[in-house]
């Protein structure tokens, strides 16, 4: 058999902070978006859980180039750290390695929420370390109560508000595996998209039909248009799930040109005094973490 070479070296390493150089720019405004502050929440309270991804050592400079982690690395400068443990990368990636992380779905994470409040864990140390609300918390911990097993597991993999599952929950297991199925052909698995799905559901197939207010009931000529509209939805979705794979080849290539080209100190000398408006967007692009930035 051939022998797997491993993509990282085992050991974690820890690094001071002043020997790692970014791969990208910070947006000024970082400190003030939510996904930061959930991260510093969580590195204050429990700890760093994922240690930072970077290259392997340049033996001229010393240094090694942060591959992944940039909010944590932040983060842990804001908390007044100075070194971090760190994971060297063996292969020389042109992606981020956040792009190849697969992220936690909402039923993984009530799972997860679950089982750390079984081990001992209170709702409220939760919702500190994770930057949220209590209440949100504990709508993530019931997430699951009421649906059946067929749409949990169609939902396995899948992000969707808790509010989600409060609107199917109200529905007979017939009918959210309906409206269940309605959503992930749909790639819509928005709050409206539910509430649309429950007001579009007959008496019958509710679990407590005088619980449901007059105002939210559907006409016959409400319901034949959401079915129209959610058709027409479909076969937009199935358009562009065909081109999708051919769009994203483009990108990449043109991704690659644009770096490439600003690599050329005459191109970016003559942008730069030209039309520096035009510099500034190739360099969005050939800086972006992911294509759809």
């Amino acid at each position: 058999m051939t022998k797997v070479a491993y993509s990282f070296v085992l050991k974690p390493l820890l690094v001071d902070f002043d020997k790692l150089l970014l791969c990208k720019t910070l947006t000024s405004t970082l400190q003030d978006t939510y996904k930061f502050r959930q991260v510093k929440a969580s590195i204050e309270e429990v700890g760093l859980i994922e240690p930072l991804t970077i290259s392997t050592v340049d033996r001229k400079t010393g240094q090694h180039l942060l591959l992944d982690g940039h909010i944590r690395l932040t983060a842990l400068k804001e908390l007044g750290e100075t070194q971090a443990l760190c994971l060297v990368a063996n292969d020389d990636e042109t992606y981020t390695y956040n792009n190849r992380v697969n992220r936690l779905s909402s039923v993984q994470e009530h799972l997860m929420i679950r089982r750390a409040i079984e081990r001992g864990l209170s709702p409220e140390r939760l919702a500190k370390a994770l930057s949220l609300n209590l209440q949100l918390v504990k709508d993530k911990m019931t997430l699951l109560d009421g649906v059946c097993p067929e749409v949990i597991e169609m939902l396995k993999d899948r992000e969707f508000s808790a509010w989600v599952s409060k609107i199917l929950r109200r529905m007979k297991p017939t009918r959210q595996i309906e409206c269940a199925e309605l959503m992930i052909s749909a790639n819509n698995l928005t709050i409206n998209y539910a509430r649309a799905l429950l007001a579009a559901t007959s008496q019958e197939m509710l679990v407590n039909p005088k619980g449901t207010s007059a105002s939210h009931a559907a006409t016959q000529e409400q319901i034949t248009k959401l079915e129209r509209e959610t058709a027409n939805l479909h076969e937009r979705y199935r358009i562009v799930e065909q081109s999708y794979g051919d769009d994203v080849l483009s990108l990449t290539v043109v991704k690659g040109y644009t770096k490439k080209l600003l690599e050329n100190e005459a191109v970016f000398g003559f942008l730069q005094k030209r039309y520096p408006e035009i510099l500034q967007e190739f360099t969005a692009l050939a800086t972006a973490g992911a294509l759809d930035q």
